[in-house]
């Protein structure tokens, strides 16, 4: 059977069709600088694409998306490149068992299996019969090496890889699509606008649009800097407008070692704290974001206005951040990170905490000895009760170092965002207890973070 094979910047998810069609040698180009581009692969006749294969080597990523007769995917899968610069990881697969013609694409009733991998041989397997609206079953997947990895193939020379999938008895023969005017015209434009490949770093570039694929990126953080700077307006989807108002200092925390540590102390497993970040050894500023806003009281039948909080804050430096990055513990591989995924710290009992991480083991013991064993009377323990998302405190006689608890709004993974001034240096660490508010424009029509 032939195949046409053809080059893209980009694939629009919506139209089901490429977007800035491209030579192959363009393609050839984009694949050696690592820069993002698509391949789609079509059977003459057919309307939907047999599979789609979406390539950013300098995200260390192929991704493969394969369509069926009415052009729905049936197959999504996400795979890594490593350390082994030969073989890419299936990181992560979803395929979806569509019970018939008529079912819509991603049906919340369709059943689907899910596949998370990982390079050390670990895995999870996740059975939905009847989709979203039913149950599950997890177990361990039982794979053969060559079934988790796969050669990498040079550019050119990729197996169809949904042969199987569509039932291709005879291996098929690849054909070069014929790139047209159009994709002329796009290469000229691209090498005008951006110099060439080395500046189109992303898939179609800033112009376009929002349907069409980029590849998976981890959670941004935000403008964390306005949830502490009074006067901005936010929303939270649910409040149509809340105001930031000044931040409230709750106190402060010693860090002698050197080495704070973010955590859930309810989650210590003997492991030492989810999260570590180096400070220079101090006592720094403990702050809580707020936002006010006003709403309906059925109760008082009446509108009232009220005060919550949104984020912790250790406070390092006076210096404003300049830019955010999520930390990462010790185990932690942006590499393996699908779309959304973060890192952070988990709670089983909604509790965060910052730390020294020299005294973690006391501090925590401290922690447990206190609020589970409720011992009266504990040297190094207190509770807090003024009002704020920090509950407990604990201290450490021989080191100096100290514990603050606070409440996040439940269980869960928290994302550590730490801000760092224009030099690099360390000026704050933030945990956003109830997400990323949205910004609402100022009175004069700007940004908050214009």
């Amino acid at each position: 059977m032939g195949v046409e094979v053809g080059y893209a910047q980009a694939w629009d998810l919506e139209a089901r069709a490429p977007w800035r069609p491209m030579s192959a040698g363009q393609a050839r180009e984009r694949d050696a600088a690592g820069i993002p581009y698509v391949v789609v692969y079509r059977e003459p006749g057919r309307e939907a694409p047999l599979e789609v294969r979406l390539v950013s080597w300098q995200d260390h990523y192929v991704g493969l998306w394969v369509y069926d007769d009415q052009g729905r995917r049936t197959y999504d899968m996400d795979m890594r490149l490593l350390d082994e610069p030969s073989r890419l990881l299936r990181r992560y697969t979803v395929r979806w068992h569509y019970t018939g013609p008529e079912m819509p694409e991603f049906d919340q009733g369709c059943p689907r299996i899910t596949v998370d991998l990982f390079p050390d041989g670990r895995g999870r397997r996740t059975d939905e019969p009847q989709g979203e609206r039913g149950g599950s079953y997890v177990t361990s997947p039982t794979l053969r090496g060559d079934e988790r990895w796969i050669d990498r193939p040079a550019f050119g020379e990729w197996p169809l890889l949904s042969a199987q999938v569509h039932r291709l008895v005879e291996p098929p023969t690849f054909v070069a699509a014929e790139a047209g005017e159009e994709a002329e015209a796009a290469e000229a434009a691209e090498a005008g606008e951006a110099g060439g490949v080395d500046g189109a770093n992303e898939p179609g570039g800033a112009d376009a649009p929002a349907t069409c694929w980029r590849p998976p990126r981890p959670p941004q953080p935000g403008p964390i800097n306005e949830l502490f700077r009074p006067g901005v307006r936010v929303t939270d989807g649910y409040h149509p407008e809340m105001t930031v108002v000044e931040p409230c200092r709750v106190g402060t925390l010693r860090v002698p070692s050197g080495l704070l540590a973010v955590s859930g102390p309810d989650a210590d497993e003997g492991d030492g704290p989810c999260i570590t970040v180096p400070v220079p050894p101090g006592e720094y500023v403990l702050d809580e974001a707020l936002v006010r806003y006003s709403y309906h009281c059925e109760w008082r039948d009446r509108e009232v206005t009220t005060t919550t909080r949104t984020a912790v804050r250790v406070l390092v430096g006076e210096t404003p951040a300049a830019t955010w990055e999520m930390a990462l513990g010790p185990d932690d591989d942006l590499r393996l990170f699908i779309q959304e995924q973060t890192a952070g710290f988990d709670t089983d009992g909604a509790t965060g905490c910052f730390a020294d991480a020299g005294a973690w083991e006391p501090l925590v013991a401290l922690f447990e000895r206190g609020l589970i064993r409720g011992e009266p009377d504990l040297d190094g323990y207190e509770d807090i009760d003024d009002g704020s998302l920090f509950m407990q405190r604990t201290w450490d006689e021989a080191s100096g170092g100290e514990l603050m608890a606070f409440a996040t709004t439940g269980d869960g993974t928290y994302p550590v965002w730490v801000g760092r001034c224009e030099a690099g240096e360390v000026v704050s660490v933030v945990v956003l207890v109830e997400g990323m508010p949205e910004l609402l424009p100022e009175r004069d029509g700007t940004t908050a973070d214009a």
